[in-house]
């Protein structure tokens, strides 16, 4: 698992690269943005998360020569037949803005009551050993909750403030960091993709 250290981080969302590292650094390991090699953002032409997330890891080992980790995540909202999905982060259009993108889920689900503002975070997780590899290990993890009516909390990114957890009564904006990571689709995601890894390295 040393060989972990020399990952390169194909995303340029600091609140992502800031939850990976705090993420990978309870598990003992240590990434480097994509930032630091000159990657510029891919686009991301794939109709899924899985293919977004494999162009991304690509051209992230492809430019620095190491092995590459890239997510693809997004907010699937059912009354909306799985919107905003793989266009979370360009919802609104460009530029990318959170506070546009939870205006327009608000004003799409406006009137629609709580039973049918069901809802659920997506994380896919690609890791590819150099830019050709033929065996991408792939990982994906959810997270349910439900859409708020108004945004609830100060922490997080994206989609945060807006969605509910019902068995703990706060909505993810009100989770502390270390409560997120442990419980969210993106931490429970990297952590079996870390447990995939060592098996790997096992066998």
């Amino acid at each position: 698992m040393t060989a972990m250290h020399s990952l390169v981080l194909a995303s340029g969302n600091e609140g992502k690269i800031l939850e990976f590292q705090q993420l990978l650094a309870t598990l003992g390991l240590g990434v480097q943005p994509q930032a630091d090699f000159g990657v510029i953002d891919v686009e991301e032409t794939g109709l899924t998360f899985v293919e977004n997330a494999l162009l991304k890891a690509r051209e992230a080992s492809r430019v620095s020569g190491l092995p590459a980790l890239a997510d693809d995540s997004g907010l699937e909202v059912d009354f909306l037949h799985g919107q905003p999905g793989i266009y979370s982060a360009r919802y609104a259009g460009e530029p990318k803005s959170d506070a546009r993108n939870n205006a327009k889920l608000l004003a799409a689900l406006s009137g629609i009551p709580a039973a049918r503002r069901t809802a659920r975070y997506w994380c896919v997780l690609c890791y590819l050993r150099h830019a050709e590899d033929p065996v991408p290990l792939i990982v994906q993890r959810s997270w349910e909750g439900e859409i708020l009516t108004a945004p609830r909390g100060e922490g997080g990114f994206g989609y945060d403030p807006l969605f509910w957890l019902p068995p703990l009564g706060r909505s993810v904006a009100e989770l502390g960091a270390e409560e997120k990571n442990r419980l969210s689709h993106r931490g429970r995601a990297l952590q079996a993709l870390v447990a995939a890894l060592g098996e790997a390295a096992s066998g």
